[in-house]
């Protein structure tokens, strides 16, 4: 149980990663006000209207929405920025979690190896002595 929540968590922790160093664009194409094309990681399809327009005007009708999520590139942590406090407390933190891991060997129970002995017969049935 324990090995399964370990490897779920690491996959969790993997993945947080990949999320937060991995720059996101999304880009989206309108034409006349209504959305023509979406794209993700490049530039979005256009319309081909600003083809059609001449040179001499200069307002057009497409425009483009760009949103832009920059990753994290540093990712160089230093432990002396931290405070003696801080310290301490990530590794006694860390101690206690990691403790907490560790499974117990099973213990060896020497009364299951020995059965109870044998009865010839049973002593009350034999005397007839009932408690009521």
């Amino acid at each position: 149980m324990k090995k399964a929540f370990q490897q779920i968590l690491s996959v969790v922790m993997a993945f947080l990663l990949l999320i937060s160093t991995t720059s996101w664009k999304v880009e989206k194409h309108y034409c006349m006000g209504r959305l023509v094309a979406v794209s993700f990681f490049k530039d979005a399809d256009k319309c081909g209207m600003d083809l059609m327009k001449g040179a001499t005007e200069s307002k057009s009708c497409c425009s483009d929405e760009v949103i832009v999520v920059e990753g994290q590139d540093d990712l160089q942590f230093s432990f002396d920025d931290v405070s003696i406090e801080q310290q301490f407390f990530v590794v006694a933190l860390a101690t206690s979690y990691l403790n907490t891991l560790y499974i117990l060997e099973k213990r060896h129970i020497h009364e299951n190896d020995y059965s109870p002995p044998i009865l010839v017969e049973n002593i009350q049935v034999l005397d007839q002595v009932f408690l009521i």
